[in-house]
């Protein structure tokens, strides 16, 4: 429920962001590192936000992925140590 929330509401900032640019229709100069070029600011703004969006949900992504791989170990391992425990062994069958 949470990340739809979170999903709604970065839907909305996206296009808030489209109607702010839709109003501003003034052509922008990107200078590029080895190249130059001229878009509308709504243009600019939806990429830029969307790209932003993009690289962050990866980042989340990573991390989520490698804290699900190390609850996994250790659920694996809390489980050894369980059945360890509760298998009985030959010393306390025969004490």
């Amino acid at each position: 429920m949470k990340s739809f929330i979170a999903i709604v509401i970065v839907g909305l900032f996206f296009v808030l962001a489209l109607l702010f640019g839709a109003k501003n229709e003034q052509i922008v100069t990107v200078s590029y590192f080895i190249a130059e070029g001229q878009y509308r600011l709504p243009v600019v703004l939806a990429v830029v936000f969307l790209a932003g969006f993009i690289i962050s949900w990866l980042f989340a992504a990573y991390y989520i992925v490698k804290l699900k791989m190390v609850v996994r170990k250790r659920n694996k391992t809390i489980a050894q140590l369980t059945n360890n425990i509760s298998e009985p062994t030959v010393q306390d069958t025969v004490a």
